[in-house]
Parts: C-alpha cells; structure tokens; sequence
C-alpha cells in the first residue's frame, strides 16, 4: 500500500512521535485497520527513549475524527457477526486506556469535527488543543448507542454541579464549538488555526510546555451563559424528571433541549443516564469493561440499527424506536443490560 492511502501515518521528528488519521473522505472515522494501527504506533512511541511526546491530528482540514465507523457495527450486527463487533470495541477500549495511561504527553490537535471515537483518542491525553474550526460532541443517542470509550468517566467529571454538563452533553449531543469546549473542560487549550503549524513545529522540540505559548484566552461565551440553566435542568438521573423540569423552565433554550430530547431513543437515554450516574463512582478501567459488557446487549437491540439506519444510512432522520416513549422504557430492562 502507498503509504498515502495508509489510514494511520506514524513517523518520527525529532524529538516528537506524530501520529495522522488519514481517511479524510470518511472525516478520519476510526475502522478496525485504523485502530491497530493507533495501537501499534503508540505502543511504539511509548517504549522509544528517543520520543519525548506524541502529536495526533486527522488529515483534510474538515475533521480530526468523526468518531467509530458505526456504519460497518450495524452491518456486523446485522449480519450476527458478534466477533467483529467484540473485537472492534475491545481494541478500541483498550487503546482508550492506553492513551490514559501514557507515560509522555499525548497532545491531540483538533481541527474540524471530533465526535465518538475522536473523544476517545483526545480526551483521555493530555493535551486537547481546539481551534475555532473544532466541533466536539457526544451524539450516540441520536443512533441509540451510548456514550463510549471511556466517557462514562470523563463526562461526570466535568466542571460544575450534579455532573448536569456531562449529562447535558451526553443526552443532546450538543455540538461545542472552539474554545467553548475548553469552557466546558472537553478540551484544555485553545489555539488559533493559523498558528497550529508553529505550533506543531515547536512541540518536535519534545517540550509540550510549547503549548502554552500559542493558546489564545477564552473569555466566557455560550456554555459560561448557559450553565445555570443546564445545573438546574439536568441535575436529575431519569430522564422524566429531566423532560419536567425542562418543561417547567419554559424558555427557549428549554423548549429547544426538549425537541432534542424527543427526537432521541428512549431507550438509549435511559441507558445512558444510568451509565454517567455508575460512572461518576468508578476508576476509568472499570468504566472501559461496563462499556464493553453495555456494547453486548445494546448494539443487539432494534434501536441501534434502526437508528444507525435513520441517520447514516437512508438519512431519513426518521427513527421507529421500540419502545418509542419514555414512559414506556422498563428501568429493570435497562439495568440488565449491565451484565
């Protein structure tokens, strides 16, 4: 294979190891090829005495990673490939605690979209440098999966009360733009996209102190506006509670959350909201094996592939989940997708 068309290109420069998701027609979207490849070369900058840090970005300017290639999950589902399935979520977990675990620091430069996997091989560094182009967002409700690759740990964990950012974050799927994911504490520097190449120049210094000299302040904006509101909505662990209060609130912000919220799977919801409140309480190893236990039971329930279909398929944006309301979810059911 040309190394261009490689998915993965890893090469060293000076003292840095950089690391390029290059599928940028699939927006850098993570296959299986693409996450061995990721291991492999983490594994080898991390053992390298020569590599003092790691630089990750996506290839074509529109996206750093769109997130897991769920589209090839659905078709494996739907085929009874559980094989496939099993070994796509447990290499991808495993790389997601391997970043977290990372000797060196793991700076991820994000330009463009970042959604799903892409969180998983940014947050868990230690370095999550957004431009004003970046995009970061959850979506997984939307197609009835769940917040994965570690997130179950992270999200909870953001500044602010009850864990409400996280559970915001996680059941909308709402997009933050540039350094309004540093506000949200997704992202931890912001940096201009026209300094991004300096600064990729001066971290082959092997010093990710670099950093700090390129990053542009972040005064508050979207999410210092709305936290109040997001505290108080989305402080709850059930999702009726959350839709009451929303309800009750009656503003604009409100009234748009809720017509998210019911264009989402009931299922997934419930699902997710009892992921974060578990979470809240684990190590991030822990959170990994209750996500890969949750793949199991959740990717074989009709409304991941209805929903992977809705939105990345046919792109009807018109799911039928089952059950198709809130009310209509059994809380035992959900809890026994736990294992």
């Amino acid at each position: 294979m040309d190394e261009a068309e490689a998915s993965v290109l890893a090469r060293i420069e000076g003292r840095a190891g950089l690391i390029l998701m290059n599928r940028p027609r699939a927006l850098n979207a993570l296959d299986q090829g693409m996450i061995d490849a990721l291991t492999e070369a983490a594994t080898r900058f991390r053992d390298d005495p020569a590599i003092d840090l790691v630089v990750l970005e996506g290839a074509g300017g529109r996206a750093f990673c769109a997130g897991g290639d769920v589209r090839a999950m659905r078709a494996a589902v739907l085929a009874r490939d559980t094989e496939t399935v099993e070994r796509f979520f447990t290499t991808e977990y495993a790389l997601n605690r391997m970043i977290a675990e990372f000797p060196k620091p793991w700076i991820s430069l994000i330009d463009g979209v970042c959604m799903g996997g892409g969180i998983g091989v940014s947050i868990h560094g230690s370095h999550r440098v957004v431009t004003e182009h970046a995009m970061l967002a959850m979506p997984e409700t939307a197609i009835a999966l769940f917040p994965d690759v570690g997130t179950s740990y992270a999200l909870p964990r953001l500044p602010g009360a009850n864990g409400a950012m996280g559970k915001y974050l996680a059941l909308t799927g709402a997009r933050l733009h540039g350094a309004e994911a540093v506000e949200a504490g997704l992202a931890t520097h912001h940096v201009p996209r026209e300094k991004l190449a300096a600064l990729r120049e001066a971290l082959l210094t092997g010093d990710a102190g670099m950093v700090e000299r390129f990053v542009a302040a972040v005064p508050p904006g979207r999410v210092a506006a709305e936290r109040p509101a997001i505290e108080r909505c989305f402080a709850p662990d059930d999702i009726a509670s959350i839709m009451a209060i929303l309800a009750a609130e009656d503003s604009e912000w409100s009234r748009a959350q809720l017509a998210v919220l019911h264009r989402m799977s009931p299922t997934s919801m419930a699902v997710t909201l009892e992921l974060l409140r578990r979470g809240a309480g684990m190590d991030l190893p822990a959170c990994l094996a209750m996500e890969l236990v949750l793949t199991r039971a959740v990717t074989r329930h009709p409304d991941f592939a209805e929903g992977v279909r809705a939105v990345l398929v046919d792109k009807d944006n018109a799911p039928r989940w089952q059950p198709a309301t809130i009310d209509a979810v059994d809380p035992a059911a959900v809890k026994a997708m736990f294992g």
